[in-house]
């Protein structure tokens, strides 16, 4: 039970770190920036979010242990 909620849980946050890209690279290429800028910013959209999920779990790791 618990490696299924782990894994369920971690392809909800790459699910939610992608779509956030999705839409930085969509709102880039809406401001008139080229497709490579557009792209480095997904990129640091999806890194951004993917930073603060482990350090949500990081905290709730230290909190309940």
């Amino acid at each position: 039970m618990t490696t299924a909620l782990i894994l369920l849980t971690t392809g909800l946050i790459i699910l939610i770190a992608l779509l956030g890209a999705a839409a930085a690279g969509k709102i880039a290429r809406l401001d008139g920036a080229t497709y490579p800028t557009a792209l480095t910013r997904a990129a640091i959209a999806f890194t951004a979010v993917l930073t603060l999920a482990i350090a949500a779990a990081s905290i709730y790791t230290t909190l309940l242990t």
